[in-house]
């Protein structure tokens, strides 16, 4: 959730950030509702969904495309405060303003917070996927690619990143939370979404733990 790779404790990032208000993908269904371009549920809210093994989350990511990141902007206006955020820094967007979101212009800004007004608590951290509606791509490496069809799967109507693409996002951090995701996640993968992280982890974080720390297999949640 922070714009940088300092891991704050949650009373510092309160400090100096500000506070989040607890989201759920039930309340980002409220928020699009009726956003002509492509979102989905990424993040720990992804995992949970395809696992159904709850665990707590500071907030609710959910991922645009940056290409449609002007048409979101739009789509919020007089809802939200929008700000970028990314090399450590928070940057408010300003509607007259399109040139924010130019890649130079905002240096590289991942993600864009939402937030009712500035005396108000955050909500929701949107984060801006490369690629188009057609084309899944991955943003730490751009020729890593699936359709967009089978990059997403729906759930109660909402769309969510595929498990084994959201352990991809996951593995680089290797957080405690990430793990505990992971581990309640590899067991209900069928084979080729296992070969697929597998491959992947291969060919950008050789020598990942996940490469060969597999758990053992429990029963499926849901049964």
């Amino acid at each position: 959730m922070a714009p940088t790779s300092w891991s704050p404790t949650e009373e510092q990032f309160t400090a100096v950030y500000g506070p989040w208000r607890s989201r759920t993908p039930g309340d980002a269904r409220a928020l699009v509702d009726g956003y002509p371009g492509t979102w989905f549920v990424a993040g720990g809210w992804a995992i949970e969904a395809f696992t159904g093994v709850p665990r707590s989350h500071e907030d609710c990511d959910i991922s645009i495309l940056r290409a449609e990141v002007e048409t979101f902007r739009d789509f919020v206006r007089g809802r939200y405060d929008v700000w970028a955020a990314g090399s450590g820094a928070l940057k408010p967007v300003f509607a007259d303003d399109p040139a924010l979101f130019d890649e130079r212009a905002h240096d590289g800004a991942e993600q864009i917070w939402l937030r009712p007004g500035w005396d108000q608590p955050w909500e929701y951290d949107v984060l801006l996927a490369p690629g188009n509606a057609k084309t899944w791509v991955y943003k730490r490496d751009s020729s890593i690619t699936r359709p967009m069809d089978e990059a997403l799967w729906h759930r109660d109507g909402l769309p969510y990143l595929r498990p084994e693409i959201q352990l991809l996002y996951k593995a680089r951090g290797l957080r405690p939370k990430d793990q505990v995701d992971f581990d309640a996640t590899w067991p209900l993968l069928d084979a080729a979404q296992r070969h697929w992280l597998q491959e992947m982890l291969d060919r950008t974080l050789p020598g990942h733990p996940w490469l060969t720390a597999a758990p053992p297999v429990p029963r499926y949640p849901h049964e």
